[in-house]
């Protein structure tokens, strides 16, 4: 537990573990104190580096580089904002404390110097992610973000909607996103349609984290939604200028993580509007994915680039996953540095 919750706890006189900072941690004084440590004003845009989870060689997560995490993020990526516990972070091969643990660590590592810190805490259990959204606003979240749940999925917008909405009414001062990553949970309920009446079910819904290629899909949410403002995060990076030209106002990735300065870049060019080059940085970053891809690329391969590119160890992946092997770390680090970048770095 992180020292400044530490001591909000102790002004508070409240004795609660890390495994069950639940309501009790939401009275009024307490939640006060916490939101107020840490809730920037500025509105959700731009990139959101979906964080890898770091752990010791034994697979226990290694709180110890989390300031050495930030300082990275925001002085050589510039990326200022945060997505915790997600896919790239294992936050479903991570217990109920470690995840907590994290969350803290990240919101007090990141004070004055993080814009925004989004914490997933989607769970196959609606009792466990409602403990993850109340500990999450007690300790200044700028945002809270939710997974369907893909082992028992729910069937219709409405059934999807009722889970959400458990979740979501358990942080009510928090903002509120879904989590869309069909690739993964197999719930193919289009975006479009569970937006539709949302804010009536959901009033603290701000946005989607939307990792899926279905651009027709997103066009379609950007379009029917221009007067609730909603924020639509891309989440498929290779692909993240052409849900840009369809109006995505900013995105959450992995690759943010290591490559946060050169799509910023390409950001840049894209607002100009350059096009020309912002599809030379978008082509690159393609050209190094569709490489990594070929070798096999996930969350351990994630981790390996991250600890190559940053020099912070990374280490192991949880298993069932397994380490990105020696011949990929050497091959993919070859492909990253042999890119000509339009900058010339």
């Amino acid at each position: 537990m992180s020292v400044i919750l530490k001591q909000l706890l102790f002004q508070e006189r409240t004795v609660l573990s890390a495994t069950s900072l639940g309501r009790e941690a939401t009275s009024k004084p307490l939640y006060k104190k916490l939101r107020s440590s840490m809730t920037p004003g500025k509105k959700l845009q731009g990139l959101v580096a979906a964080t890898v989870t770091p752990m010791t060689p034994d697979g226990q997560i290694n709180l110890s580089v989390i300031r050495q995490y930030v300082d990275y993020l925001v002085g050589e990526q510039n990326v200022k904002n945060v997505f915790l516990n997600g896919t790239t972070g294992e936050g479903l091969s991570l217990n109920i404390q470690e995840r907590k643990q994290l969350a803290e660590e990240w919101i007090h590592q990141g004070k004055d110097k993080l814009d925004h810190v989004i914490i997933h805490v989607g769970a196959l259990s609606l009792p466990e992610s409602q403990e993850l959204a109340r500990h999450a606003a007690a300790i200044g979240a700028s945002g809270i973000a939710v997974i369907a749940p893909f082992f028992f999925r729910p069937a219709n917008k409405d059934e999807l909607t009722a889970f959400l909405q458990k979740i979501a009414s358990e942080a009510p001062e928090v903002p509120f996103y879904y989590y869309h990553i069909p690739s993964l949970t197999g719930v193919k309920i289009r975006v479009e349609e569970l937006l539709d009446g949302i804010k009536e079910q959901i009033p603290t819904f701000q946005g989607v984290k939307f990792s899926d290629t279905d651009l027709l899909d997103l066009a379609q949410c950007i379009n029917k939604n221009e007067r609730e403002q909603f924020a639509f995060l891309y989440g498929v990076d290779e692909q993240l200028l052409s849900a840009l030209a369809i109006g995505a106002n900013g995105a959450v990735g992995s690759t943010y993580n290591y490559l946060g300065r050169k799509t910023n870049l390409m950001l840049q060019a894209f607002a100009k509007p350059d096009l020309a080059l912002a599809r030379k940085y978008q082509f690159l970053t393609g050209e190094f994915l569709n490489f990594v891809i070929k070798l096999g690329f996930g969350v351990a391969q994630t981790k390996a680039v991250m600890t190559f590119v940053s020099g912070i160890p990374m280490g192991p992946p949880r298993l069932p996953l397994v380490d990105a092997s020696e011949e990929f770390i050497i091959k993919a680090k070859a492909k990253l540095d042999s890119i000509m970048w339009p900058d010339g770095n």
